[in-house]
């Protein structure tokens, strides 16, 4: 099969396309062949090895010293599956499913195993390959951050970072709860937050929402970036602030600022195929749906990756393999 190897840590071009073997599922395996996957910042930091300082040491050891260790990057797909382990029953040959792999990756390449109680779940029929593909990831991390602030109907939400992967779902998320959502981008994104449901947009570029004087009872930080004390301004008395990437800062400050009534939340548990199962039913319901910005054929993987390195991709970036 054509796969995607990530020879070492650096540009773009340490990603190569080459010819592997097949991989071949265990008893309690799917194999899936694959038809879209997404590249993500996640994988963009991964193959530049981009981590914060607190962490560089533990992730070089974990991810690999001179390159990572798993060398085929992608942390979720969409494809169908062609054959499975005799212990399989949830799955059978012919299922079309979507999947979050998570460091486990993989995902670049012709096909990729799964175990069948993995983060794995039926495809929605009205969904295309590509679009489900870009779900798992941003819909997972979103879909548990926001179940931890518990929001209600009325409530304002603030979305930090709403024009990612990640952002994009949250926006459409928080509406779906019942909030009012107000979407913090740059200018280039604006109609496009508003067209996914934010009731506000902020042009970070423009104005800084900390110091707009505006409350809200869950302001949900998806790039980790906005400073910890002065966007507590803009949280109100007993509200929850949520971070998916959180700096150092942010670690060792929540606990101390959770002890004032305001709550600062920085992990979530780990991913599960329910909460997959969850998220098709509302992409079949239209209550969520991907935001795509470029595709690109596996072949063009390194002008991927060039793209997603700007850092002012709109949604989505899919790897098509069919």
């Amino acid at each position: 099969m054509k796969a995607v190897i990530c020879t070492k840590y650096g540009p773009p071009e340490v990603l190569q396309l080459q010819e592997v073997e097949n991989p071949v599922p265990e008893n309690n395996e799917v194999l899936i062949r694959i038809h879209a996957a997404s590249v993500t910042t996640g994988d963009s930091e991964m193959r530049r090895f981009k981590m914060p300082a607190y962490l560089w040491l533990l992730a070089r050891l974990g991810l690999g010293l001179r390159g990572p260790r798993m060398k085929i990057l992608g942390q979720e797909f969409s494809g169908e599956i062609e054959s499975v382990g005799k212990d399989v029953t949830k799955f059978r040959i012919g299922d079309h499913v979507f999947a979050f792999a998570g460091f486990n990756l993989g995902a670049y390449a012709g096909y990729k195993c799964m175990p069948e109680d993995g983060v794995l779940a039926e495809k929605p029929e009205n969904i295309t390959y590509e679009e489900v593909a870009v779900i798992p990831m941003g819909g997972l991390i979103a879909l548990n951050y926001l179940r931890k602030a518990n929001i209600q109907k009325g409530q304002e939400v603030l979305i930090n970072g709403a024009s990612g992967s990640i952002g994009t779902i949250a926006v459409q998320l928080a509406k779906y709860y019942g909030a009012e959502v107000t979407g913090v981008c740059s200018s280039r994104n604006l109609e496009m937050v508003n067209s996914i449901g934010a009731d506000h947009v902020v042009d970070y570029t423009r104005e800084d929402f900390t110091k707009s004087g505006e409350k809200y009872n869950v302001i949900f930080d998806v790039i980790g970036k906005s400073p910890v004390l002065s966007s507590l301004r803009s949280l109100e008395e007993n509200g929850i602030y949520l971070f998916a990437n959180p700096g150092l800062s942010h670690m060792i400050l929540g606990p101390f600022i959770s002890m004032t009534g305001k709550k600062v939340v920085t992990r979530i548990p780990e991913e599960k195929a329910e909460d997959l199962t969850f998220l098709k039913g509302l992409m079949e319901d239209g209550k969520i749906k991907a935001v795509m910005d470029r595709f690109y054929p596996l072949e063009q993987i390194v002008d991927a990756h060039r793209y997603v390195d700007k850092g002012h991709k709109m949604g989505n970036v899919v790897l098509t393999l069919k």
